[in-house]
């Protein structure tokens, strides 16, 4: 079950390289149906060296894999990169991709409320509830406080009383922002989720491991009719999502995601109780370092520096093994061992 991931982007984004003034990744290309790893780390300015002290590293964790991408190329890969792994919160981030490219074919309305759209669940929304836009459900803002499927005891603990804020007014991690925007997905444009990850992020990126019928799940709980959409992507799957982002929405000519989207879903509108952290339309975002990040449970995360063309997925299979995670100190150190290895 995931629960709020914040710290991970305390510890784990800062340590992103600081924002070069210009982009570093004109000129550099795109992965195609396969996507090999650079001839050699040192000629792409990384050290070798470094690199295995992180492997060495990695294995006193419960680190599955992970992956570094720059300008393109697969710097350095670690355990089973192929491997489609549960990527828990991370599914939050894939779906504000999916909503901007439906935004931008007119097929998404943010101004839409939840009343305008007929949303409901089984605790009737109130009339203040409904006013709640689709926006602010993207940005954790809705005000709707009820049960939500895929939700921890810390969550819910932490949500706040119904009816204490209006929308638009306060930020709180929520999974009922998070599960109905599923549902007014589909509403929308009558494609689930899933459905729109094949179609529009699977085929054109060309995602070398997933599986619709295996990957995808609907995580339903007697709380809610909402339900979680559950999603099992590789490390090397995920990072092309990365790379797609890191080059404003384009894939070799092609403009996946509009710009703007980009722009907007990743710049930071509320303050999440640590200076230079927030979250955007549900992306992590540390402005300090113009980074960004899509965050899991218990050590799942894709730290994303667009000036730097710089990407680096971590993921832990938390399908296998009771109580398998890697902690935030964990991978922080983790972390700053990858980016010491940058020459």
């Amino acid at each position: 079950m995931p629960k709020p991931i914040g710290f991970l982007v305390r510890t784990c984004a800062s340590l992103v390289l600081a924002a070069a003034s210009v982009r570093a990744w004109a000129g550099n290309g795109f992965p195609g149906k396969t996507w090999d790893q650079v001839a050699s780390v040192e000629s792409a300015g990384w050290s070798g060296t470094k690199l295995a002290a992180a492997d060495s590293f990695a294995r006193t964790l419960q680190t599955d894999a992970y992956l570094v991408v720059q300008h393109g190329q697969i710097v350095h890969k670690y355990g089973d990169c192929d491997r489609p792994i549960n990527i828990h919160s991370m599914r939050k981030s894939i779906l504000s991709v999916l909503m901007g490219i439906y935004a931008d074919r007119g097929q998404v309305d943010l101004n839409k409320t939840l009343a305008d759209l007929g949303i409901t669940d089984k605790e009737k929304l109130s009339e203040v509830e409904r006013k709640a836009t689709v926006r602010q459900l993207l940005q954790a803002r809705s005000g709707v406080y009820l049960p939500a499927a895929y939700e921890t005891r810390e969550m819910a603990a932490a949500r706040p009383a119904r009816g204490s804020f209006p929308p638009g007014s306060h930020w709180y991690y929520n999974n009922w922002d998070f599960n109905a925007l599923g549902s007014i997905f589909t509403h929308f444009t009558r494609k689930n989720v899933f459905e729109a990850l094949q179609d529009d992020l699977a085929q054109p990126l060309q995602f070398e491991d997933f599986k619709r019928s295996r990957d995808t799940e609907f995580w339903f709980e007697p709380v809610s009719m909402h339900p979680a959409y559950i999603m099992r992507l590789s490390a090397r799957d995920l990072a092309r999502v990365g790379l797609l982002m890191a080059r404003d929405g384009t894939w070799n000519d092609q403009q996946i995601v509009p710009k703007e989207w980009v722009a907007v879903s990743t710049r930071s509108f509320s303050d999440t109780g640590t200076p230079g952290r927030g979250y955007g339309y549900l992306w992590w975002v540390r402005t300090e370092s113009q980074s960004f990040s899509a965050n899991g449970v218990d050590g799942q995360i894709m730290v994303v520096n667009p000036a730097r063309d710089l990407i680096f997925v971590h993921l832990v299979d938390t399908d296998h093994g009771s109580g398998r995670k890697v902690s935030g100190s964990q991978l922080t150190a983790l972390l700053q061992l990858v980016m010491d290895a940058r020459n």
